[in-house]
């Protein structure tokens, strides 16, 4: 864990999120992120980042990039993030995030990236020669997004946690190193809570993943609602009735799963969800929740696709909150230039 700096940061506080721009976002993404970001608004300044920068780490095909970040743009202004309350800008467009991972990759240790658990997931199995030193090097990038704008917050789920550590240690020895005790702060966490880890729709022991090879594994934001319901309907669940307490879901990962997703669309405790639905088989329960879904999940899809067929919205979206970050950015990034020494005019 990183160590303290011996003055503590006093700057304003922020939050600081990204989403990367490849694959569809579903369920898991709606409930696990996009609606926490939605409340977070109105807790402190948010920036909100599509981290295209990011997405290149992996093969991407460039014709699609920048309609994959659009439509990421659009899920958050579709989920409820207001542009002109929050910042929603393009990672590639400020390129402070650039030229602060470099500063950050030479205060890093070899030692604290090669610790990272979610590379060693990510190449498990791999050709080592052919993954790119962007991917290994991750984590350091991120430590840059968040503190390009000194932010102090950061929305996590259970696989960024020892991410977001990394930037606390990036951000202790950079003030360290340079005798700028408070320069940057040590970025906290914000724990998700309730839906942020929804699970496969066809595994309740995996985690709801865009890159899963089957579909039927996950609910998109752009599905129909023929397709939400069909999706529902054919989920994996077991024979038995729903308890009627939440501990008689114990052992029973798909059926968790399934009661967790009603719990957080409906926004009930899931004892008030088995209180109504305890005793009942999924013949009654998912046509329930299916019709939930469609509710919910309509509306997002309805703006999303609206933003998506007349992107001029959009990229307005984008210029004003890359022009927005910048304005933050850039003092910044002068600072970190004086701190380390570089050659000034």
């Amino acid at each position: 864990m990183a160590e303290q700096s011996p003055v503590a940061y006093t700057g304003p506080q922020r939050v600081f999120s990204g989403v990367q721009p490849s694959g569809s976002l579903h369920l898991g993404n709606y409930l696990g992120a996009l609606v926490k970001f939605v409340a977070m608004q109105d807790q402190m300044p948010c920036i909100f980042c599509v981290v295209d920068l990011h997405a290149i780490t992996v093969p991407q095909d460039p014709k699609l990039l920048a309609a994959q970040t659009r439509e990421i743009a659009a899920a958050y202004i579709a989920s409820g993030i207001d542009p002109k309350k929050s910042i929603i800008f393009a990672q590639s467009s400020v390129l402070a995030h650039a030229e602060l991972g470099w500063i950050f990759n030479c205060v890093a240790r070899m030692g604290w990236v090669e610790r990272m658990t979610q590379f060693k997931d990510k190449s498990s199995g791999k050709d080592a020669e052919n993954i790119s030193v962007g991917l290994f090097d991750y984590p350091v990038l991120q430590a840059a997004d968040i503190l390009a704008y000194k932010a102090t917050h950061v929305p996590v789920g259970e696989d960024q946690k020892q991410h977001l550590e990394l930037s606390r240690d990036i951000a202790g020895k950079f003030n360290r190193d340079f005798n700028a005790p408070g320069f940057f702060p040590l970025p906290e966490p914000m724990y998700q809570g309730p839906g942020a880890r929804i699970m496969s729709l066809k595994d309740g022991s995996k985690k709801m993943s865009k890159s899963d090879p089957s579909d039927a594994s996950r609910i998109n934001l752009l599905d129909s609602a023929d397709d939400i319901a069909k999706k529902i309907k054919r989920a994996t669940s077991d024979s038995e009735p729903l308890p009627s307490e939440v501990k008689g879901l114990e052992g029973r990962n798909e059926a968790a799963n399934l009661v967790g997703i009603y719990s957080v669309l409906a926004g009930k405790a899931e004892a008030d969800v088995l209180a109504e639905f305890g005793g009942k088989g999924f013949g009654v329960f998912k046509p329930a929740l299916a019709d939930l879904a469609v509710a919910k999940l309509g509306p997002v899809a309805d703006t999303m696709r609206r933003l998506m067929a007349d992107p001029a919205e959009v990229d307005a979206i984008l210029r004003d909150g890359g022009e927005r970050a910048n304005a933050i950015a850039q003092p910044v990034m002068e600072d970190v230039r004086r701190v380390v020494g570089f050659w000034r005019s």
